[in-house]
């Protein structure tokens, strides 16, 4: 099958990244995609199934994960399960969704063809918040936990701005290299240099 370039954001040798923006509040959902195996991972089935069903067929995708249980990243598990992609979700996160398959735990590898994709648990924005480390890359899904200009919210149910805080700063900018790309859950892409000078601001200011 080929991949439909509309939908590329990134690529280099051996991989593709694909994203699409659905839903009310724009969410991001991205395709990891081995170009070499044909597989790929969806990350996030958020929202306007019909869309991502058809992005997940012509990509070859595999299994899907979740960074986090919030209703706006979940919009569409239902439908994509029923139509036999496996979901994976932190413990932690778990029963906010309608249904899911499997259970992911912190520092777990997903194989995706030839890629690796390691977990890494950022409790803060909900408990079980989780980001994913392409290996060998300098490329991270962050889920809602980092954006451009600060954390994710945490004035919602099971959010916490001292935990975000101490996910981001022990969890990503101490583990990650200033040059790595990162692809949040909503808005453009940013690098952990980029905020990481920023974090005693974010601190000060309370969110």
């Amino acid at each position: 099958m080929t991949a439909p370039s509309d939908t590329l954001h990134l690529a280099d040798s051996g991989f593709e990244i694909h994203k699409v923006v659905v839903g009310p509040v724009d969410n991001n959902v991205f395709v990891l995609r081995c170009t070499e195996t044909g597989d790929a991972l969806l990350i996030d089935a958020a929202n306007e199934h019909e869309m991502l069903l058809e992005l997940a067929r012509s990509l070859g995708v595999r299994r899907i994960v979740e960074t986090h249980g919030h209703w706006d990243h979940i919009g569409a598990v239902t439908e994509l399960r029923d139509a036999g992609y496996s979901v994976g979700v932190t413990s932690q996160d778990a029963d906010m969704l309608p249904s899911y398959d499997e259970v992911l735990d912190d520092d777990d590898v997903i194989e995706v063809g030839r890629l690796r994709l390691r977990t890494i648990l950022t409790p803060g924005h909900t408990p079980g918040s989780m980001c994913f480390a392409l290996e060998g890359r300098p490329i991270l899904f962050s889920g809602d936990t980092l954006f451009p200009g600060g954390p994710g919210a945490t004035q919602y149910e099971g959010g916490d701005f001292p935990t975000i805080i101490r996910s981001i700063e022990e969890r990503l900018f101490a583990a990650y290299a200033g040059d790595t790309l990162v692809l949040p859950g909503h808005g453009d892409d940013t690098t952990i240099g980029a905020e990481s000078p920023q974090l005693q601001t974010w601190i000060d200011r309370g969110w």
